[in-house]
């Protein structure tokens, strides 16, 4: 059992399971695109204290299981994972 985490008044152990997945399930996520992806989600899961605990990268989707703050809400976290990846691959690839 993994130890639980401390607040400033709490304790808690709070895990979700999300799918991220393509539009119409097509299969868009392969080689840079998932190295790419890969990276977004760590990036954007170290800034916002989440925790992967197990997580993989599929040509058309991404299941991901996932240690989150209270702080945070499930949508929020979706926000982040989405939008986030959406923001920083349109930034890069104008480059």
């Amino acid at each position: 059992m993994r130890p639980k985490k401390h607040a400033t008044h709490a304790v808690y152990d709070l895990k979700v399971y999300l799918v991220w997945i393509t539009k119409y399930r097509y299969k868009v996520l392969t080689k840079d695109v998932e190295e790419r992806v890969r990276t977004l989600v760590r990036q954007t899961c170290t800034a916002n204290d989440m925790e992967i605990i197990q997580g993989v990268v599929s040509k058309d989707h991404a299941p991901l299981y996932i240690s989150y703050p209270p702080r945070l809400s499930v949508s929020e976290i979706m926000k982040y994972l989405k939008g986030g990846h959406r923001a920083n691959h349109n930034r890069n690839s104008r480059i």
